[in-house]
């Protein structure tokens, strides 16, 4: 068995995302996998501080999680607006244009 996986950390933005490939050690968490990765330095303003957001394949996952082969850590930005109120006012405008017909 082998001492180290193969694994992606991925980070985007609107207009540019970047995913690292690289060899970890097995028992590597989701959280130390993105600190080796050194991702963080290539994004003005991404930090890992205050419990960062992380997923594998889009399923959120814990810091704590241990990686296994082939997986991809995605860092999530954070949600500019909540994504009930946007339903919410798309409801709204429908139910106006309706009543106006």
């Amino acid at each position: 068995m082998s001492d180290s996986i193969d694994i992606e950390v991925a980070y985007a933005l609107p207009e540019r995302q970047v995913i690292c490939a690289l060899s970890v050690p097995s028992g590597t968490t989701a959280l130390e996998a993105v600190t080796r990765s050194d991702i963080v330095s290539q994004f003005e303003g991404l930090s890992l501080d205050d419990n960062p957001k992380l997923g594998v394949f889009g399923k959120a996952v814990k810091p704590d999680h241990v990686l296994k082969a082939g997986e991809r850590v995605e860092i999530y930005r954070p949600l500019l607006v909540d994504p009930k109120e946007v339903r919410k006012r798309r409801a709204a405008e429908a139910k106006e244009r309706r009543a106006g017909e």
